[in-house]
C-alpha cells in the first residue's frame, strides 16, 4: 500500500486481494492518508469476515418489526401486551436511532415513568426494549445492548389470593357446565389462560393421562401429568373441534371473562383473577410438601427465581411440621411427669404404711 502524488493530486495504491487499485484522493495528502486507512480496513474486515460499520436504525422502525416478530412467534395475548409495552416506549424513544439510545437516556425514560405508573410497569417496559436490543444483536444490527447496563427496579412480592379446597369446589360447583371443565384444569394443571385456550385434542394423550403443551411462554415444549379430577371432565367432552375448548360450532374459546365474572360473584369469592388458579395449583403443590424444581416443571418457569415466590409457603409447612413435632414431645413430656408423680405418690403411700408397722 503507498500514497504517492502525481500533479498535484494525491492517490491511494492498494491491493484487495489478488487486485491492485488506484484512487485518486485530492490535493490534501491528510486526507488520503485517512482515506487510504479507512480502505485498508475494509479489505481486512472482508478478508477476515468482519462485518463493516452498521447502519442507524430508527426506534420507530425496529419497534415496527418488533412487533411483527412479536405475532408471528408470540401468543395473542403475549403480542397485545407487547404492542401496549412499545406504544410507551415510543412516547420517549420516537425519533432516535437505536444505537443512539444510551444507558443513561434509558434511567431518564425511567425517572420519567415513574411518575406515572408503577416500578413493576417500568421493568415490563425495560424488559421489552432489553428483548428489543437483543434481536438486533441477533440480526446483525447493533453490537450492544444498553438496557443491561441499566439496574431494574426492585419489585415487591407479587400479591396473589390462593383458594382453598373448600373455596375451589365452591366455585367449580358455580361454573356454568361448558365451563365447569376449563376451570378444573386451571386448577389441576396450573396451565395459563393462553395454553388452554390454545390446546387441541392431539396434545392430549388420555390413555397415559398425559398433556403436551407446546406453545408455551417460554417455548418451550412441557408435560402435565392428568389426574382424576380433570380426566372425568375431559371423558365428557364432546370432539366436534380440534380445540379442547371450543363453541358447537368448531370455533375455540376466545375470552371467557363473563363466564367467570359470573362463577366467582355465585360462588362468593371477591378480588380473585383467573391466574389465581394457576398460583392455587403451585401453592397448593407447595403446601403438600412437593419439592420447588417439580412445580417449577410443572409450572414451566424458566428460572427457579419465579418458582421461589412460593417458598414461604414451604417454610410455613414446614414450620407447622416442627410445631406439630414440638407439641408431640410436649405431650409425650406430660405424660412422663404424670406418671413420675404417680410414681412418687405410690411410693410415699408405700413408706408411710412401712413407718406405720415399724410404730
Amino acid at each position: 500500500m503507498a500514497l504517492f502524488e502525481r500533479d498535484g493530486i494525491w492517490y491511494i495504491d492498494y491491493y484487495d486481494g489478488s487486485r491492485r487499485i488506484r484512487e485518486a484522493v485530492g490535493p490534501d495528502k491528510k486526507l488520503a492518508k485517512e482515506a487510504l486507512r479507512i480502505r485498508m480496513g475494509e479489505v481486512a474486515r472482508r478478508k477476515f469476515g468482519i462485518g463493516g460499520p452498521k447502519e442507524p436504525v430508527l426506534f420507530d422502525n425496529f419497534a415496527q418489526t418488533y412487533l411483527e416478530y412479536s405475532k408471528t412467534n408470540k401468543g395473542v395475548l403475549t403480542h397485545r401486551r407487547d404492542r401496549s409495552l412499545i406504544n410507551n416506549l415510543l412516547v420517549y424513544f420516537s425519533g432516535q436511532k437505536m444505537d443512539a439510545i444510551t444507558p443513561y437516556s434509558i434511567e431518564q425514560y425511567k425517572l420519567e415513568r415513574l411518575k406515572k405508573v408503577s416500578k413493576t410497569t417500568v421493568n415490563r417496559e425495560l424488559a421489552c426494549l432489553r428483548h428489543m436490543f437483543n434481536l438486533g444483536i441477533e440480526w446483525g444490527k447493533w453490537d450492544v445492548n444498553p438496557v443491561q447496563k441499566v439496574r431494574f427496579f426492585k419489585e415487591e412480592p407479587t400479591n396473589f389470593k390462593i383458594l382453598s379446597f373448600e373455596e375451589a369446589n365452591r366455585l367449580i360447583a358455580h361454573c356454568s357446565p361448558h365451563f365447569r371443565p376449563l376451570v378444573v384444569m386451571a386448577l389441576n394443571t396450573g396451565m395459563r389462560r393462553a395454553e388452554i385456550l390454545n390446546l387441541k385434542w392431539k396434545n392430549l394423550d388420555l390413555k397415559n393421562r398425559i398433556i403436551t403443551v407446546e406453545k408455551t411462554k417460554a417455548h418451550d415444549i412441557r408435560r402435565i401429568p392428568i389426574n382424576d379430577p380433570l380426566y372425568k371432565e375431559l371423558i365428557t367432552l364432546s370432539h366436534y373441534s380440534d380445540y379442547v375448548f371450543a363453541h358447537p360450532n368448531g370455533q375455540p374459546f376466545k375470552d371467557f371473562r363473563k363466564a367467570f365474572h359470573n362463577a366467582r360473584k355465585r360462588a362468593g369469592l371477591e378480588h380473585f383473577r383467573f391466574h389465581d388458579l394457576r398460583h392455587t395449583f403451585a401453592s397448593q403443590l407447595v403446601m403438600a410438601g412437593e419439592d420447588l424444581v417439580t412445580v417449577q416443571r410443572l409450572m414451566g418457569h424458566k428460572t427457579i427465581e419465579m418458582t421461589m415466590r412460593y417458598s414461604h409457603l414451604s417454610d410455613q409447612h414446614r414450620i407447622n411440621a416442627v410445631n406439630k413435632l414440638g407439641n408431640l414431645f410436649m405431650n409425650a413430656g406430660a405424660k412422663t411427669d404424670e406418671k413420675a408423680e404417680k410414681e412418687e405418690s405410690t411410693c410415699q403411700v408405700l413408706q408411710i404404711g412401712s413407718e406405720s408397722h415399724i410404730a
